[in-house]
């Protein structure tokens, strides 16, 4: 379609009627649709708009470059002076150019009463004017002379005319601005005539952008067979499914469906899949947006978009409206509204409007996700907006089995692959992460020009995942042997430390950030934890470092992540779990967001003195110090299995969990209850009541060379330690 076509509608799109002249346009409604050209009487008005442009240019701004038309005596005097560069004769007209501008006429200047009159200049403009060519008439009687006076005084005798002006500058300025309005003012036409208003169709700015799944060419059907490890949730939403399916089912009763349902969850539990597996279920329109996409930087945007939005999905009810990321905008409202928060409220306002404005009968359902459900405004989750809330959580271990099953459909597997036991090693990852996994382990295949995936290619796909790629740095023995010491203080303590988690993997081969990797993960899937076990796992960071101390009496700068891990650990064990008898239990750190992981700061004031704040760091030194003292008296205790460690690492770089026990002759680490409680916390430890953290508990990773970034200390599956 060429541009001209584009700009006056000469061809319609693809799905649009054509237009037949004298004929008005229906759409497949029926309904007659706006022209998208401008009235005849329109192009008149362009008419008398561009010659109205053209003489406006011409008198009120003439051009600069416009010859002056001076007088013969004028031309002679100016040539005599050499301020006379070229001319071109045709006839009787001269057109030449000056060296120097030239002003005509000069101010207070008159012509002489004796002057013959056909020597006489034109009546002069009036105003004077200055320009850098001329316009001039010889007299019938002006001699032969001229030619030899001008070339005297270096007067180029031109051929060619003097050119004092470009035509397309003059075509340019004299209809440019007219064609311009013309032009925006037709585009600003047919966009109102396909939006419905030119309001609503300026730039599309106020419409939806939702995406329509099942209208989208090549969009897969998702149905609940597509999901798997989230059988809480998916429950949740059945009756759901089976009122858009039957609404007259309920509706007979006097029931009415929820108006909305809010899932919440961590990132890439599977909450969007779960809406639209709800919708292929059902089998209805599936609107889908971020709440991002509502807010512009014109005020007033989010809000249009809101009605636009359920206006399409009320037109094609029974439907489903997902919103994702929906904190972006339903955030609980202040008192104080400025800038991008007013137009952020604007939005929430009409969501909250719009969810009241139509009942469960016209069969509409609203889903939104989020991670961050104690920011919502309250008004959001009342009854009768947001009726229910369904937690997304992340999958069990068979969950991941179910998971692992529904990724491998198109994967072609090896007879040695065991799912069962490949999500028994991947605690905490959730189905976005197990994808990946599968995706990774496939490409890793390929490039070993495999025909099939197998359970090697999962394994490493997994520490590629969890601990990083593996990175080329030439290192020196020195430096080789001490990480080699670090990393094997850790998986000794990993074996004598009771209750420990099991050691899988020691590896001094440089990953990501670390320069070598302790890994290790649970047996079963953990949601409680005792504080004998966060003891353990504590005294585990610290045996790096420890390691190091006890060979060589020196440190380095490769314990750092471990530190901070151990710290925050301690940290939350005294201000969150109540797990200090000198503070008791007292909440004395703010509130952890138990999906996205992290805490935030006080929303005012910390609620606690500086005498407090001393008392909590000292707690936190002393299960510092007692740990690492326990550590360090471990590590001394197992000298021989910690040197024979370091020479089977420095020969084969990386060891499993048979061989580590092999090496070292060590049984797996005993459970919590088959030792005195004296021995899980040293001998200079108090006894502490189990308390329980309700949160994932952070990993450790640590070998860092240098005191630069840390990795994440969210590590699933598991806790590699540096």
């Amino acid at each position: 379609m060429s541009w001209k076509d584009r700009l006056f509608g000469k061809s319609s799109p693809a799905g649009t009627p054509r237009r037949t002249p004298g004929v008005p346009a229906r759409g497949p409604d029926g309904k007659v649709l706006p022209p998208t050209i401008p009235p005849r009487q329109a192009w008149w008005t362009f008419v008398a708009i561009l010659l109205a442009n053209y003489l406006l240019v011409r008198f009120l701004f003439p051009s600069a470059g416009d010859p002056l038309t001076i007088p013969y005596t004028t031309f002679k005097e100016e040539a005599g002076r050499g301020n006379v560069q070229s001319i071109y004769s045709q006839g009787a007209s001269i057109e030449g150019r000056f060296h120097a501008p030239v002003t005509w006429p000069a101010p207070g200047a008159s012509e002489p009463v004796g002057r013959p009159r056909a020597l006489r200049a034109p009546a002069p403009p009036t105003t004077p004017r200055t320009a850098s060519t001329f316009t001039t008439t010889l007299p019938a009687f002006v001699g032969p002379d001229l030619e030899n006076f001008l070339i005297e005084h270096d007067v180029e005798i031109s051929a060619v005319p003097i050119q004092s002006g470009s035509a397309w500058s003059t075509l340019l300025f004299g209809f440019g601005p007219a064609i311009l309005l013309i032009g925006f003012y037709v585009w600003l036409y047919r966009r109102a005539a396909q939006g419905g208003g030119l309001g609503g169709g300026l730039m599309g700015i106020g419409k939806s952008k939702a995406r329509r799944y099942d209208q989208e060419a090549g969009a897969e059907k998702v149905t609940f067979e597509d999901v798997a490890g989230i059988d809480e949730a998916e429950n949740e939403l059945v009756e759901i499914v089976d009122f858009l399916k039957a609404p007259e089912k309920y509706t007979r009763l006097g029931g009415s469906a929820p108006k909305g349902v809010l899932l919440v969850g961590s990132p890439g539990t599977g909450k969007t899949l779960l809406a639209r597996a709800v919708a292929g279920e059902a089998g209805v329109p599936f609107f889908s947006m971020s709440a991002a996409e509502f807010v512009e930087m014109i005020v007033g945007v989010g809000a249009a978009r809101v009605r636009d939005l359920f206006k399409q999905a009320r037109d094609n009810a029974p439907a489903i409206i997902f919103i994702d990321e929906i904190d972006s905008i339903g955030r609980a409202r202040g008192t104080v509204a400025i800038g991008g928060s007013s137009e952020q409220e604007q939005t929430l306002n009409q969501i909250l409007t719009e969810m009241d404005g139509f009942s469960g009968r016209e069969g509409v359902i609203v889903l939104a996700a989020t991670n961050q459900p104690d920011v919502l405004d309250r008004a959001l989750l009342r009854p009768g907006r947001f009726d229910r809330r369904v937690v997304v959580n992340l999958p069990d271990r068979k969950g991941r089995e179910a998971i692992l099953r529904v990724h491998t459909r198109k994967v072609p597997t090896g007879a040695d692959v065991d799912l069962a036991e490949l999500a028994g090693t991947t605690p905490g990852l959730s189905g976005a992460d197990l994808r990946n996994l599968v995706n990774e382990a496939a490409l890793l295949a390929a490039r070993r020009g495999q025909d099939d995936v197998r359970q090697k290619d999962f394994i490493d796909a997994l520490e590629k995942i969890v601990l990083g790629p593996e990175r080329p740095l030439l290192l020196s023995p020195e430096d080789r042997r001490r990480i080699a010491y670090h990393e094997s203080g850790h998986a000794i303590l990993g074996l004598v430390m009771p209750g420990a988690d099991p050691v899988q993997r020691v590896t001094i081969v440089p990953r990501g950030q670390a320069l070598g990797v302790t890994y290790q993960r649970p047996q079963t899937d953990r949601y409680n934890y005792p504080e004998a076990y966060l003891r353990a796992r504590i005294v585990g960071m610290l045996g790096g470092r420890a390691a190091e101390d006890v060979v060589y009496g020196t440190k380095t700068t490769g314990a750092e992540n471990d530190i901070e891990q151990a710290t925050q650990l301690a940290r939350n064990m005294v201000t969150r779990w109540g797990m200090s008898e000198e503070l008791g239990m007292v909440q004395l750190a703010p509130r952890d967001n138990g999906y996205l992981g992290g805490g935030g700061g006080f929303a005012g004031p910390k609620p606690f003195g500086e005498r407090t704040a001393e008392r909590i760091d000292a707690e936190v030194q002393r299960i510092i110090d007692e740990s690492y003292a326990l550590a360090t008296r471990l590590l001394r205790e197992h000298r021989r299995q910690l040197d024979a460690l370091v020479e089977a690492l420095l020969q084969r770089e990386t060891l499993d969990e048979k061989e580590i026990l092999d090496v070292t002759g060590l049984p797996p680490a005993p459970p919590l209850r088959e030792l005195p409680e004296a021995a899980m916390h040293g001998p200079a430890a108090r006894p502490a009541p189990a308390q329980t953290p309700s949160t994932e508990m952070p990993a450790s990773r640590g070998g860092e060379p240098t005191a630069g970034a840390a990795p994440s200390p969210d590590t699933p599956g598991g806790r590699p330690g540096g």
